[in-house]
């Protein structure tokens, strides 16, 4: 166990307590995520929504042997009060971590940090670390975990009998996706291995069972789950430690030129496929709750035999009953279920348009100009303002180093247009900007739009709000070297931040990300100044639909002004001139579509061309004023 470890205080929300749980969920599943690490590395305080509560009544059922404390919201540390919970900071510093997804990432790389021989809890991470990675706004798997589940089981529990729906949508998209088909990484490996159990067992006619699952168990031994499958051995086989089944044997002739197409497909196991991960942890508290309730009003699960199997599974892992007992979770003894008839699953199971992903249209042929000549024939032209201070520059060569971009390891000819763009971003915001304003600086990444304006306005106070935590911890290193004490570090996705700002600003905010910093902005009344990246990467979402504005609205389909966004991507240099002229005019198309949205909640939005271009392919920034 490594010693020194900074404390990090972790607030979690609550509002009410529920059976064994604590709503909201998101508190619940943070607590069983402790008790199943064992870790003890945080301070824990919980932070009442409504009415102050006395401490027996919240924590007489939390993990037993976890300390917890209590704290108002206005006793929280102001970076924290501008986030949702939960969240973890250390003590009296001010990088934050806000939401569920980063905050359960955290608890386990410290876990781990703290004790290296936790290999099992670093591998809830999944492969190569990326489970719950991505924001819910652009994965529909991290929103149904995160988002969605949990938000379901809190209105399913609390709806009054004639208003509770046999099972909730979302609950009916997981236990769809729990039987779509696993990709995993060398998958072709395991599927050419189950092929050769399948041809082995049809030919002697009886299952294929594994030594180990057919032998007696010794008096007093704990049998983990029987596999009934090569699927079950091998997630078993990771989380007991043991060699996954048939790993050295070579297939037949006849198995290994069986083409990628016909190999079978493999089974879930567990919420993401073979392996357990961060996402069962997430959503059992949920399942677990939705289940009982289920059972207490006498409902059917004939319709969820998955999620009743994956439910029965997850218990089987080492370390989930142990920390359920701590949580005071009774587990459920589901029997097995057999799945409904056909007829009465693809009446039961249908999930709202709403929550499937919007894939109309996703593949686009032909070219932007009909669209463009449609918009031109309704008088619509990519227009762009005078740049307000075209020569403006910052007096690079007398800043310290580590405000200057170059700071980041990026090469001399990339760090000049970094700082380039800067000096568009800068003098925006520079006369938009009074002492005492706060400004929000999106995406940041590492620091370097954050860290100028900090450096620079120092009557002002910055907040840098980054996904990627690699990012945030170099932007907190070279802000510590400056000594800059007006700016704030949330590792967070944008939707967890909830504080009051005066300005909001973005360089390169990809795709739908540039929608979400507007919203953001609009939301607060706040001005904003942003240059868009990645129009490729523009797509429907829950929230955001294209076109953005009415009068595009009124003239372009979902495709058709997809056909802008991809083709707005045609801006790089080693591209023929005109090819580039076309993209940067659909750029203007589509960056000119966001600000007439914007200005449909009264705001003067201009769009303006970067000086000089050549500092970026993507060279449009925003400038919006309430």
């Amino acid at each position: 166990m490594k010693d020194s470890i900074a404390e990090e205080h972790l607030y979690l929300a609550f509002s009410r307590q529920y059976r064994d749980s604590i709503f909201p969920l998101h508190t619940s599943i943070s607590l069983f995520l402790l008790s199943y690490c064992d870790c003890k590395l945080f301070k824990v305080f919980l932070v009442p929504t409504g009415e102050d509560v006395g401490d027996q009544c919240v924590t007489k059922n939390l993990a037993g042997d976890l300390e917890v404390h209590l704290i108002s919201r206005c006793q929280l540390p102001v970076v924290v009060q501008s986030c949702s919970l939960p969240a973890v900071v250390v003590k009296d510093d001010k990088f934050c971590r806000a939401g569920l997804s980063v905050v359960l990432r955290h608890i386990i790389q410290k876990t781990f940090e703290a004790d290296p021989s936790k290999k099992d809890v670093l591998e809830l991470l999944g492969f190569k670390k990326t489970c719950l990675k991505a924001c819910a706004e652009v994965s529909q798997w991290t929103r149904l975990c995160e988002i969605s589940i949990p938000l379901a089981v809190e209105r399913f529990l609390t709806a009054s009998p004639e208003h509770c729906q046999a099972i909730p949508p979302d609950i009916l998209l997981l236990e769809k996706k729990l039987g779509e088909p696993v990709r995993v990484h060398n998958d072709d490996k395991i599927r050419r291995q189950k092929l050769q159990q399948q041809k082995a067992a049809a030919k002697a006619a009886v299952p294929v069972l594994g030594k180990e699952a057919t032998e007696e168990s010794k008096p007093g031994e704990v049998r983990e789950h029987p596999p009934s499958s090569l699927e079950l051995s091998v997630a078993f086989a990771r989380l007991l430690a043991q060699e996954a089944p048939d790993a050295t044997n070579r297939e037949a002739p006849h198995i290994r030129r069986t083409k990628t197409s016909d190999l079978p497909l493999l089974d879930h196991v567990f919420a993401e496929g073979l392996y357990f991960t961060v996402a069962d942890l997430v959503l059992l508290p949920c399942i677990h709750q939705f289940l009982v309730s289920s059972k207490k009003q006498g409902k059917s699960l004939v319709n969820l035999p998955l999620i009743s199997s994956w439910y029965r599974r997850v218990q089987e892992v080492p370390g989930v009953k142990k920390a359920a007992e701590k949580c005071n979770m009774e587990l459920l003894q589901l029997p097995e279920l057999m799945s409904a008839p056909e007829k009465q699953l693809q009446d039961s199971s249908s999930v709202p348009d709403e929550l499937e992903e919007d894939n109309e249209d996703s593949h686009f042929i032909g070219g932007p100009r009909l669209t463009m000549t449609k918009l031109m024939e309704n008088g619509i032209e990519a227009k762009f303002s005078p740049h307000p201070c075209p020569s403006w520059t910052l007096d690079w060569t007398s800043l310290p180093s580590a405000v200057s971009p170059g700071e980041g390891k990026m090469s001399s000819d990339r760090a000049l247009r970094k700082q380039q763009q800067l000096n568009n971003l800068v003098a925006a915001v520079t006369k938009l900007a009074k002492p005492g304003d706060v400004i929000v600086d999106f995406c940041s990444g590492g620091g370097h739009v954050g860290i100028v304006l900090a450096y620079m306005m120092p009557s002002c106070q910055v907040v840098l709000i980054e996904n990627k935590e690699l990012s945030l911890i170099r932007a907190k290193d070279r802000s510590d070297e400056l000594g800059l004490n007006n700016i704030w570090f949330i590792q967070a996705n944008l939707d967890y931040f909830n504080g009051t700002f005066n300005i909001g600003v973005a360089l390169h905010a990809c795709g739908v990300a540039t929608d979400m910093v507007i919203e953001h902005c609009l939301r607060a009344q706040a001005a904003f100044v942003i240059s868009p990246c990645c129009y490729g990467f523009i797509q429907n979402t829950v929230r955001f639909k294209y076109p953005r504005s009415r009068q595009f609205k009124e003239i372009l389909s979902y495709k058709e002004h997809m056909i802008l966004c991809r083709f707005a991507d045609q801006t790089a240099v080693q591209l023929p001139p005109e090819r580039r002229l076309i993209g940067k005019q659909c750029m203007g198309l589509v960056d000119l579509d966001r600000a007439w949205a914007a200005e449909e909640h009264n705001y003067s939005v201009q769009v303006i061309s970067m000086e000089p271009e050549s500092c970026s392919p993507k060279n449009n920034m925003f400038v919006g004023i309430p």
